[in-house]
């Protein structure tokens, strides 16, 4: 097996109209939520979050889409490398854009970013991911996700892409194929 390794470095990535594009994912699975003894009630929704590497707070899987790849691609490697999750997108979320406060640069002077957001469906926890050194994975329910989110986007992304796409329905329709 071939040994995985996080791309670093800004020659590749993508940039557009003075923003950075990043391309990012919520993580999540279904567990099931036991009462009554033991008994099997209900499944309940948990999404992955990673430590931040400068400072408190928790966040999910994001960086800059590069040119040799799709957005779907790059949110997929990004999960991989930074959370260590393989899994299907399944759904997504929409653009949040945001201010970044310590990677500007020529293309993007103010450090404007807008971020790709997509619903992760976990498939595989891997045993080692390239940035296992510098990151812990966490599952949570979504009102502890809430409260843990270091950057208000990202709490926007949960709150207003994940969770109202999971309250419409649609995911309800893949925990039933468990």
């Amino acid at each position: 097996m071939s040994e995985l390794v996080a791309r670093t470095g800004r020659h590749q990535q993508r940039y557009e109209a003075g923003y950075r594009l990043i391309a990012g994912c919520i993580p999540f699975r279904f567990r099931n939520m036991e009462e009554n003894g033991g008994e099997t009630s209900e499944k309940i929704v948990e999404v992955l979050m990673i430590n931040s590497t400068s400072g408190p707070g928790l966040l999910f899987p994001k960086g800059g889409w590069e040119n040799d790849e799709s957005v779907e691609d790059a949110a997929i490697r990004e999960a991989i490398e930074e959370a260590g999750v393989r899994g299907d997108l399944v759904h997504f979320l929409g653009y949040n854009f945001f201010k970044s406060k310590t990677l500007q640069d020529e293309y993007s002077p103010e450090g404007l970013c807008r971020a790709a957001m997509f619903a992760l469906l976990v498939k595989e926890e891997l045993e080692c991911w390239p940035e296992q050194r510098l990151r812990r994975r966490s599952w949570l329910t979504i009102p502890e996700a809430i409260q843990c989110c270091r950057h208000p986007w990202m709490r926007q992304a949960l709150e207003e892409g994940f969770l109202k796409w999971h309250d419409s329905g649609m995911a309800s329709t893949m925990n039933n194929e468990d």
